[in-house]
């Protein structure tokens, strides 16, 4: 069971935090089945490199640190055949991730779920080190170089001793330093202890679940753009991976692991990165052979199952295929010139100042435009994730990278359109020949001209929005035109090697 809310209580069932797990109650035999669920705000491709790793010659605590910043959190779910007391019993569990909250924790006695209750629970993350042993010492007894002294502070990497004389004295560095016992308020690892009542003692089937920060998700797309025929058709391989960044402080051995995508609302706390979450999801019994995710509809979201356990461990990147490569899908290659990028409309009024919008830019944006179909080879509902294209160079045989663009949640068949950059041999250039205003209306006429430099013909869509004001009519146009929106106007024109074409439009505008 997976809990989504960290306010539920139940009579007879335990919040805390995992399992118990003094050596003696948990023998090795005992069953160990981990699932996870990660729900995920990352931007694919936004987060920083360093976060992948701890910083060199730096500890990581786990306590306000990047470790916490990681867009993302987990629901952990283990389920475990434990020995429990009859009548009250103090418990301890060491395995669990270091950022987990423990407001979000339930455990269920699965055998005994009525009988079964935590009383108190106490989750201690105060790490044993050299520095919190000395905390704890303060104004107390140390063996020093073989004697008993008082220690009175700590600061810059040393040490005041008094000594039975009263004699006080500095010490550089903690070598050799020994303390008389080991204070029982720090652990080596996060821990959770508790209090339980169990009316049956024996062996309980028990189901744990806790939410942790510092774990997140993203889907990552290979593709492979090769030339077809002629200069704006082609073909695409493609392969997906999901990548699971860990900083929880918790490794989870042979997680039962599924994906889901979509958009899933949450209430978010604030300074959050996003309310669009992704979410990956381990639950229920996993069997049959060693296989790739499967993928099926769930809610209004996609499920993506994972046919194997897989182990996510601390402090890594773990990779692992969405799906089989797919080979040839059908693409086009996309030339588009929008000479009015730079001009927004605010809604409010009429733009009726002459130069709004005029400035031109020169640059012919490129991208690859394919097919999610089934009859392309695809059909997939593919997650929010950032697709990187490359493309052979068949003189040396190396694959060249040539842009990336970060998609949303594309369902099966929809067009999906990736930005690849701008054009080196195609420039466009965009000017007003004529502006008339009158008391509530506005004429302008427009010329947009395209020149190829390459050494084939290619084909460039020229957009233009029809920004002064929502009511606008084309009076005359010199090519063929589609109406996008009611504001978005596209013109195809096919543009031979080195030459010029110009496409001229006269607008009305009128309120």
């Amino acid at each position: 069971m997976t809990i989504y809310s960290k306010h539920s209580m139940y009579p007879r069932s335990i919040t805390c935090v995992a399992m118990l797990s003094i050596a003696s109650m948990l023998p090795a035999a005992l069953a160990d089945d981990t699932a996870l669920t990660i729900y995920s705000t990352a931007t694919p491709g936004a987060i920083p490199a360093e976060w992948y790793r701890p910083v060199p010659g730096q500890s990581q605590s786990y306590g306000y640190n990047r470790y916490n910043q990681i867009p993302g959190y987990a629901v952990i779910r283990q389920d475990r055949t434990l020995e429990i007391e009859q009548g009250l019993s103090e418990l301890r569990f060491t395995d669990v991730a270091a950022l987990l909250d423990p407001t979000t924790v339930r455990f269920t006695s699965l055998t005994d779920p009525e009988g079964t209750a935590v009383l108190e629970q106490d989750y201690r993350f105060d790490l044993l080190s050299m520095d919190r042993m000395l905390e704890r010492y303060i104004d107390q007894k140390i063996i020093f170089g073989g004697q008993e002294m008082t220690l009175m502070s700590t600061a810059g990497g040393g040490m005041l001793l008094q000594g039975d004389d009263g004699r006080v004295q500095y010490q550089q560095g903690f070598g050799g330093v020994v303390f008389p016992t080991l204070d029982e308020s720090l652990v080596t690892k996060p821990t959770l202890m508790w209090k339980v009542d169990s009316a049956n003692g024996g062996e309980h089937d028990t189901r744990i679940s806790y939410q942790t920060t510092g774990i997140t998700w993203w889907a990552d797309y290979n593709l492979v753009w090769a030339e077809g025929d002629d200069a704006n058709s082609g073909t695409i391989d493609i392969g997906a991976w999901v990548s699971i960044l860990n900083q929880s402080g918790g490794t989870y051995e042979d997680a039962k692991l599924k994906l889901i995508a979509g958009d899933v609302q949450r209430a978010q706390p604030q300074n959050q990165y996003s309310r669009r979450e992704m979410m990956v999801a381990a639950d229920g019994a996993w069997s049959g052979q060693a296989k790739g995710f499967e993928e099926k509809a769930f809610f209004e979201y996609h499920l993506y199952t994972l046919g194997r356990p897989t182990t996510i461990p601390d402090r890594s990147t773990k990779q692992v295929e969405l799906f089989e490569p797919v080979s040839g899908v059908p693409a086009e290659k996309v030339m588009l010139y929008d000479g009015t990028a730079q001009a927004q409309w605010n809604g409010n009024s009429a733009m009726m100042d002459q130069n709004w919008g005029v400035a031109s830019n020169s640059k012919v944006e490129v991208y690859v435009r394919f097919n999610n179909s089934e009859d392309d080879g695809l059909g997939i509902p593919l997650p929010s994730g950032r697709m990187r294209v490359n493309q052979l160079d068949e003189a040396d045989g190396a694959y060249e990278f040539i842009g990336e663009h970060v998609i949303d949640h594309t369902a099966r068949e929809e067009e999906i359109m990736i930005k690849l950059g701008n054009a080196f041999d195609v420039v466009g250039e965009r000017r007003q020949v004529n502006f008339e205003r009158g008391n509530r209306w506005i004429v302008e006429t427009i010329e947009v001209k395209l020149r190829n430099r390459k050494d084939q013909p290619v084909e460039v869509t020229v957009q233009e929005r029809l920004y002064r004001w929502t009511n606008a009519t084309i009076q005359k146009i010199s090519d063929n035109h589609e109406m996008i929106d009611s504001r978005t106007m596209h013109v195809p024109v096919m543009i031979d090697p080195d030459e010029e074409k110009v496409v001229t439009y006269t607008v009305r505008y009128s309120w």
